[in-house]
């Protein structure tokens, strides 16, 4: 389902690797993109078929290193392996603001306003993970989840205990739209002290980073997913096409997440 059809059930958004992982493992804790959040609540986080390059997930593990390190946190886990063509989990979008807001936003730490890299930023608490990340397809923007998909996927979830835990603070309690771009301009006339304080590490890590996402700037989104599963070096002579979403709900509809 097309981005820009509004009516969201069950939301879902399709990222390359290292990217996907590290949000629903709860390091990544801001989503940069060229177009504002549609949601609020609950967004699955699914990976794109394209299996990283091992410089690309080097490039942000050291990103994420060193940003931490600015918080005072040197011990991060990362995870073992990043999986492609698969929903992963879920976590909660609360809010969505312009980088230049987040860079100088002093209500939160400053390693998640180092994250602020792209001209959105969509900020997410609450990661939770799969048990069992299942092979799907994805699409471009942001979809619903198949009725049968999403039931199935929410017993197989497990909270993640993120290395800082961080509580975005809306401007209105009340109101779960109220943090928005534009709602903390009043501070982004404020000169950051990121750009200033940066470490030759710090300034380092954080050019990788950008280097590593140029490799998808033109198009802001994943590869085109009729490209076909890719293959490791295991399964390298198997032919396999990715599970469509019902392909996927009627496999897994025995419980057997249920553990």
């Amino acid at each position: 389902m097309a981005r820009n059809s509004g009516n969201y059930r069950n939301p879902c958004l399709t990222m390359h690797q290292p990217w996907a992982s590290l949000l629903v493992h709860g390091i990544k804790r801001i989503e940069g993109r060229s177009w504002p959040a549609p949601i609020r609540g609950r967004l699955w986080i699914h990976a794109a078929s394209k299996v990283p390059e091992p410089e690309t997930i080097r490039a942000m593990e050291e990103f994420y290193r060193e940003i931490y390190a600015v918080n005072g946190i040197t011990d991060l886990k990362f995870p073992e392996h990043y999986p492609v063509s698969r929903l992963l989990g879920c976590v909660e979008v609360v809010g969505c603001v312009r980088c230049e807001e987040l860079v100088c936003w002093d209500e939160i730490p400053e390693g998640v306003r180092l994250e602020g890299q792209t001209d959105f930023c969509w900020l997410c608490e609450k990661p939770q993970k799969l048990i069992v990340p299942f092979e799907m397809r994805g699409y471009q923007g942001v979809y619903n989840l198949e009725r049968k998909v999403y039931e199935a996927a929410v017993r197989g979830l497990t909270p993640v205990t993120s290395p800082l835990p961080v509580k975005f603070p809306l401007p209105d309690s009340r109101n779960p739209f109220s943090l928005k771009p534009g709602s903390l301009a009043s501070s982004a006339n404020n000169p950051s002290s990121s750009e200033t304080n940066r470490s030759e590490s710090l300034a380092t890590a954080i050019a990788g980073a950008r280097a590593a996402a140029t490799q998808f700037s033109k198009s802001n989104t994943f590869q085109p997913v009729n490209e076909g599963y890719p293959i490791s070096s295991r399964t390298r002579n198997a032919s396999k096409e990715p599970q469509s979403q019902s392909k996927f709900a009627a496999s897994h509809s025995r419980g057997r997440f249920d553990n």
